[in-house]
């Protein structure tokens, strides 16, 4: 039994350089290389690419109720193919009309007050059923898009979410972003650099942080298009600007 335990501590004391080793290496891989004497600046910077959108999303739907599961049903689908056919005549696509949501509840009574202030123990009863049917919507024509919401509720609709503004390119804007995001690290690293009386040798590493794209309104626009359409007449939709945002981190080497 000695000579087993001798011989298992033996191997631990082995493996350790080893496991040293490994680590060692690991933490290489994290730290990127410069040359001896130089020195490694790491700075986050964000970029951002400001846009007018050219597509706004929102939510249309119809609520109906009926004594039984089977007439709200009923209604809500008759009520909805109307809104759907408006949304067509109106020329939205068939690919930006999707349906979101298909709900059919029970409503149940309310329970009855007693003299005292309490409520009846009773069983809960049912009084009728809510249907609920809502598409999402693209429309990309921002400025018939007022029309396009006139011409829902006029066909029934009697639910409007939205609208959501979008950019059919977001993928240009969010590279836009990208090169003034680089510009903004490489410009902080001259910053620095020359404080330290430095230059910039090379970059090491980029990391990209999350993106995203922010609304602008502009309300000015907004209130003169309130100002100039007098009721009733289509709600006004008033676009602003999107800005698309991208942060990086970059690493710099830098020498005398």
């Amino acid at each position: 039994m000695r000579k087993l335990a001798l011989i298992a501590a033996a191997s631990l004391i082995a493996a350790l350089p080893v496991c040293a080793a490994q680590a060692q290496a690991q933490d290489a891989s994290v730290i990127p290389a410069i040359a001896a004497g130089h020195t490694l600046l790491t700075v986050s910077a964000q970029g951002a690419s400001t846009r007018t959108p050219d597509m706004a999303g929102f939510s249309a739907g119809v609520t109906t109720q009926g004594a039984t599961a089977s007439e709200a049903l009923t209604a809500n689908s008759a009520a909805m193919a109307k809104v759907v056919a408006a949304l067509k005549r109106a020329g939205v696509a068939d690919k930006d009309i999707q349906t979101s949501t298909i709900n059919l509840n029970p409503q149940w009574a309310q329970p009855k007050r007693l003299p005292d202030g309490s409520y009846e123990d009773a069983p809960q009863r049912i009084i009728g059923y809510q249907a609920n049917n809502s598409v999402n919507v693209r429309a990309r024509k921002l400025d018939q898009m007022g029309k396009v919401i006139d011409a829902l509720v006029s066909a029934g609709a009697n639910q409007v979410n939205g609208p959501n503004f979008m950019l059919a390119e977001q993928a240009a804007a969010e590279d836009e972003a990208r090169v003034d995001a680089i510009k903004a690290a490489r410009a902080r690293a001259d910053l620095y650099a020359r404080a330290a009386g430095l230059r910039v040798v090379r970059i090491v590493s980029i990391n990209e942080g999350g993106g995203y794209a922010r609304p602008m309104p502009m309300m000015y626009a907004k209130a003169d298009m309130v100002a100039a359409a007098p009721p009733p007449a289509p709600p006004p939709v008033a676009a602003g600007e999107l800005e698309t945002s991208v942060t990086v981190s970059v690493a710099f080497e830098l020498a005398p």
